[in-house]
């Protein structure tokens, strides 16, 4: 009869080093994975099942470490982090493959009118919006007003500046041209995720000593959160760019497009955990780099702590 697992078995955690970048790209490959969205309700809760009760030291009968392994990252892939709420399907990071492939083939097939490419820029920065929403840091409560107000200035935003942007395609040479649609996808980005999180930037983020023991909220640590996030989202878009810059010099049959949108597509796979990869999920700081009032307060009653730590979300 085999021995039941032990519980001494750090899940909160990833299984790898989170210190390296191979550690943290096998990580996000895991959570990334587009296969994951077709996970039932039934598997979810199975799986939240598995680690809640592993949490509280209960182990289900012929659990093994694999198999608790494997529950972690299901779970992890549609569970907040901070909130523990089930994430919106469409905003968790195993959807954004699928996802991306979808609304970028429609913004490349439907461009020849004006009102088509603010349609599909505005569905574009809608989910990204949701994107961000969902992978937002902390775990405090937004209101529907405050939600609202996020969406309606983070999409108006980034679809003017992005619509904007790609219109200097017509007054530019074509060089510089086939560069400027991805312009437009970092600026939109440089606005969208920091209107969507523009709570955390106001009213701070909570952060932790190395043991999780919550220290405070800082908005020092969301500025540094959101910025890592928007360099990681804007390398993701980089895929895009090189299948817009190959089609624009060279004139492809319907073939040769439908083989470019695949290798994008596959890019994408890989891209995704990767640029996730560039900055640790449970980002730190000096304590020396926060408000002042934060670091006197942590000086006074944690005179041990030198670093700080938070999740930065995705």
């Amino acid at each position: 009869m085999a021995a039941e697992l032990s519980t001494s078995i750090n899940i909160k955690e990833p299984r790898w080093d989170q210190s390296t970048f191979v550690g943290r790209a096998k990580h996000f490959f895991t959570v990334t994975d587009p296969r994951n969205v077709l996970l039932t309700n039934e598997q979810l809760a199975h799986a939240h099942k598995i680690i809640t009760d592993y949490r509280q030291g209960v182990v289900s009968p012929g659990l093994t470490e694999d198999e608790l392994w494997r529950a972690k990252y299901v779970f992890d892939s549609a569970f907040h982090p901070d909130t523990g709420e089930k994430m919106i399907l469409i905003g968790r990071m195993s959807a954004q493959v699928p996802m991306n492939m979808t609304i970028t083939g429609c913004m490349m097939t439907f461009y020849k009118t004006t009102p088509a490419v603010v349609l599909w820029q505005w569905i574009n920065q809608s989910f990204n919006a949701i994107v961000n929403y969902t992978n937002r840091s902390g775990d405090a409560p937004i209101t529907v007003n405050q939600l609202g107000t996020a969406y309606v200035s983070a999409t108006t935003g980034a679809v003017a500046t992005a619509l904007g942007l790609n219109a200097l395609t017509k007054h530019v040479s074509p060089l510089i041209g086939r560069f400027v649609p991805f312009a437009a996808v970092a600026a939109a980005n440089c606005i969208n995720i920091p209107l969507m999180r523009q709570r955390e930037l106001q009213h701070g983020i909570p952060i932790t000593d190395e043991n999780d023991n919550r220290l405070g909220q800082s908005t020092k640590a969301a500025q540094q959160a959101i910025s890592q996030v928007v360099v990681s989202r804007i390398l993701m878009a980089s895929p895009g760019m090189g299948r817009n810059i190959f089609v624009s010099i060279q004139s492809t049959t319907g073939l040769q497009a439908c083989l470019t949108d695949l290798c994008f597509s596959f890019s994408l796979v890989f891209a995704t955990p990767l640029c996730c990869a560039l900055f640790p999920q449970k980002s730190s700081m000096s304590v020396s780099r926060l408000e002042a009032e934060l670091q006197e307060k942590i000086r006074a009653n944690h005179p041990g702590v030198e670093r700080v730590y938070f999740n930065k979300g995705l």
